[in-house]
């Protein structure tokens, strides 16, 4: 895709310009006056949505568990959330949390950290809208009722939205679809109103941001600085955006669908004849260098959490290179993660449905007390 520079990226050139040269003293005055922040939302990843007629799933989804059974199941402990006590132990242990024995508020939104769908939204031969991604947004789209998600849900692309080529001569049409649906759920024009509306898109990546309070939000898709099949690397993007609505001092938190964990950055292994973490070879899923770039973008700025998803059965909570990182179970097991940020902390909480709507099961914490 050619480079071009539109009225809005001149805009936020220009924003971020006044941002990023603020006297210290200036600095100062921004970070008093930043709206306080008491933000509640939830974060899952991996539906991987497996319809591809009425009644007929992808070859092994029903094997997986990719029915769409257990995406209703998750729809429904998404919308039992509220109202639950932030668990004070797991396991016998205490959490740490602060937010320990006190309801759980209503969730700002869901955010999804990749994979809503498992074939490319659901390719047929002849180009036209896929079953997956219907199936995907008639429960992952705000709705009422037992069968819809009842908050805001903010959306985003991994690599079996992303990979799956079409039929020649429309090898894009399947990516096309999932990006444009990104981009009709949140990019709003003078002429349309989207229906979860957010501060800054840019059209060229499909990454976004928004802003909860005094919280900053970014959804940055497969990975921060993508460029497999025809992406468009979105970290100038991504420093622009953080230039203008970060460079405060604000507290940022990071959704993408790779991680830094070992399924994420495996490599060829030549001896084992397959990818996996010891493996000197090409990466399977982004680099080594795509991470220090990303990493390299984010130096300056208050990043407290990073979500992602790819890694099917196994919560994880871990730091890297200093930041603390964070993956529930996927979305079809019936995977989310609770998240609440204030002024002063930030609490995380995995947990995954149980055999009722009433039955969360939550298997991980995290708390850690914010600076500034």
């Amino acid at each position: 895709m050619p480079a071009h520079i539109s009225r809005r990226h001149l805009l936020a050139a220009a924003g971020g310009l006044g941002l990023s040269t603020l006297l210290p003293g200036r600095r100062g005055l921004a970070q008093a006056q930043r709206p306080a922040t008491d933000v509640t939302f939830l974060f899952s990843c991996d539906v991987h949505a497996c319809l591809v007629s009425a009644d007929a799933l992808s070859p092994n989804c029903a094997d997986e568990g990719k029915t769409d059974a257990a995406l209703l199941k998750h729809v429904a402990a998404v919308n039992g959330i509220a109202g639950l006590a932030w668990p004070g132990e797991i396991g016998g242990r205490p959490t740490g949390l602060a937010s320990a024995g006190s309801p759980i508020s209503a969730p700002l939104g869901l955010v999804f950290g990749g994979d809503m769908t498992d074939d490319g939204g659901g390719q047929v031969k002849v180009p036209g809208e896929g079953r997956q991604l219907q199936q995907f947004a008639s429960r992952c789209q705000q709705g009422a009722g037992p069968d819809r998600v009842h908050y805001p849900v903010y959306t985003g692309l991994g690599n079996h939205d992303l990979d799956q080529d079409g039929v020649p001569p429309h090898a894009d049409w399947y990516r096309r679809e999932l990006r444009d649906y990104i981009e009709l759920n949140h990019r709003s024009t003078v002429f349309y109103k989207a229906p979860v509306p957010v501060t800054n898109y840019d059209i060229d990546s499909d990454n976004y941001s928004w802003d909860w309070g005094g919280l900053h939000l970014v959804q940055l898709q497969r990975f921060g600085g993508d460029t497999t099949k025809g992406a468009v690397n979105g970290l100038p993007w991504l420093q622009q955006d953080l230039a203008t609505y970060a460079a405060d001092g604000r507290p940022v938190v990071l959704f993408q669908h790779y991680g830094w964990d070992d399924f994420s950055t495996e490599h060829w292994d030549p001896t084992a004849k397959t990818f996996d973490p010891h493996g000197a070879g090409p990466a399977h899923w982004w680099s080594d260098e795509a991470r220090s770039a990303l990493l390299a973008t984010l130096a300056k700025y208050n990043v407290i959490g990073i979500f992602h998803g790819h890694e099917h059965p196994t919560p994880m909570i871990y730091n890297r290179n200093g930041h603390d990182i964070f993956k529930p179970i996927a979305a079809f097991m019936g995977g989310l993660a609770v998240v609440r940020v204030t002024d002063s902390f930030m609490d995380v909480a995995l947990a995954h449905a149980g055999e009722s709507a009433a039955d969360i099961v939550f298997t991980h914490a995290f708390s850690k007390r914010l600076n500034g």
